[in-house]
This record gives structure tokens, sequence and C-alpha cells, in this order.
């Protein structure tokens, strides 16, 4: 039996249909916080659990007969360490014998204030006794190409990350990255650090979405204290201020950009460029 965690959330739900391309659905269990968002997938067989991070009680019938666990990292910046060791704890007393884990680019030593928690993850699987597989998610293209508004309103992307290259891919990569390293034999205390094909900078993002929008966008790259005070501004969180500004830190540093295959190896394929996705992007 196979279990995918946050698989109401979109890297979840994307890891449950390619699963169910190779998988029976009756060997399939789709966890979520709130169960009802799952229905599709109950429609097509899949067992349906409720498993909250943050609710330790649920894990134990959530994890019953489960013996392979995709563990999709939360999404609760902050609370992540605590949310995954009840995870791996359960998964622990419920005898589960692999778990798959999805983990930053170079988690090890990003600059990102992401990194920690992820790094902290992976040595709790490493103590578990648990087999495990590390997939090191580089940035999602679609973190870019799904929040275009504000640039397009005022032609100009914001950022901090300098000159530095992004070696992003799409959901559906990733997802087919977890799929392959939960089916497939061979990966079982692998690290992956998983990248695309063809990295771009943000000016290149900029020039790109200009080229699709059919009107100049610029890039205007800021200090990182001016780009904190103008997330602030448009009334982000702290919490989220801090990592986008340190994500773009880590991204002048080269921390999201990677010369390695191991995202094309698993997915026995290129992975799909910037290009692919503002291509089926509605424009405005």
């Amino acid at each position: 039996m196979i279990a995918v965690t946050g698989a109401s959330g979109k890297l979840g739900g994307l890891a449950v249909e390619g699963l169910l391309k190779v998988v029976p659905p009756s060997q399939l269990v789709a966890l979520a916080r709130s169960p009802e968002k799952l229905d599709r997938f109950r429609d097509q067989g899949v067992s349906i659990r409720r498993a909250d991070y943050s609710k330790p009680d649920t894990l134990p019938a959530a994890l019953a007969g489960v013996k392979k666990l995709l563990l999709i990292s939360s999404s609760e910046v902050g609370q992540r360490l605590a949310q995954h060791t009840a995870v791996i704890e359960a998964a622990q007393a419920a005898g589960v014998e692999l778990i798959v884990y999805t983990s930053l680019l170079k988690a090890d030593s990003t600059a990102s204030s992401l990194g920690p928690e992820h790094s902290g993850t992976e040595a709790l699987l490493r103590d578990s006794g648990i087999a495990h597989t590390i997939l090191r998610n580089g940035w999602y293209i679609e973190n870019y190409t799904e929040n275009l508004a504000s640039a397009l309103n005022h032609g100009a992307l914001l950022g901090a990350a300098k000159e530095g290259r992004i070696a992003a891919a799409t959901r559906d990569d990733f997802a087919a990255a977890a799929v392959a390293a939960i089916t497939q034999d061979g990966h079982r205390g692998k690290v992956y650090e998983l990248a695309g094909d063809s990295p771009f900078t943000m000016r290149e993002l900029a020039d790109a979405v200009s080229i699709w929008a059919g009107k100049p966008i610029a890039y205007r790259d800021l200090p990182r204290g001016e780009f904190e005070k103008v997330l602030a501004q448009a009334g982000l969180p702290p919490p989220i201020v801090e990592m986008l500004a340190s994500s773009d830190e880590a991204i002048a540093r080269g921390d999201l950009d990677s010369e390695s295959r191991d995202l094309q190896e698993l997915i026995g394929r290129s992975s799909e460029t910037l290009a692919d996705v503002l291509a089926r992007t509605p424009k405005p």
C-alpha cells in the first residue's frame, strides 16, 4: 500500500494522479487534512483518509497498513520540522518500510530560510531506521507563472536575485520524479538533486513574460532590505517576507541552480521549460 500526504495540495494531487497510471487504485491511500477535498480520487477507487500534520492523533489510522509513504513537505513554514517529526514517528509505529520525502535543492547548504527545516527532516529520516529516498526539489516554474498579475499591472517583476540562475521545473515533473522514486527499484538510500534543464535569471524571466504578454515587463533588482519593504507593504506576513527575501538571496548565491541530471534520469525525459509553461498559460 502506497500513501501520499498532502494529497489535496497541488504537488500531492499530481503525485496521486501519476501513481494511478502505474498502481491499482486499491493499493493507494490519499491523505489530507480535509478528506472531503479528495472526492475525485475516492471516485476512482483510492482509499481516502484524514491525516493532519499538526494533529498526531490522526496519523496512526491514516498510516495503518501503509508500506510506502510519499511525504510531501508541509506548506506551513516554521512548523514543518515538528509536523514532519510527527509523521515520521507515526510511520515508525505503523511499520512503514519506505519514505520518499520532498526536500529542497541543496537543502544542506542553501542560504534560504527554507533550508533548515528540510535538512532537519532529512536528519530525522536518517535516524529513523526507515529506508528512505530524498528528493531535493528545485523551484517550481509555477511559482512565477501563477503570480504574474502584479508584474503585468506594474510592468515590472521585483526581486533581489541579482543574476542568479534558477533551474526550475514544473510540479508535473517533480510529481513524476516522486512516482518513479516510490514505485521503481534502486532508489532507496539515494539523495537526488532535482533541477530543470533550462535555468533562467529573473531578467530572462521578465523577457519571456514580455513576449508572452505582448508588452514590456522589466526586472527591477532591489537590495534585500528594500525588497522586504516592498513585500511587507503588499501585506505579506513577516514569515513569508523572510522566506521570499531569503530565497532570492539564495538564488543570487546560486543555490537554486544545478547541473544535476537527476530529475531527467528519474522521469526519463527532458524537463519542461519556462517557455513550455508560458505557452499554455492563459494571456490576460
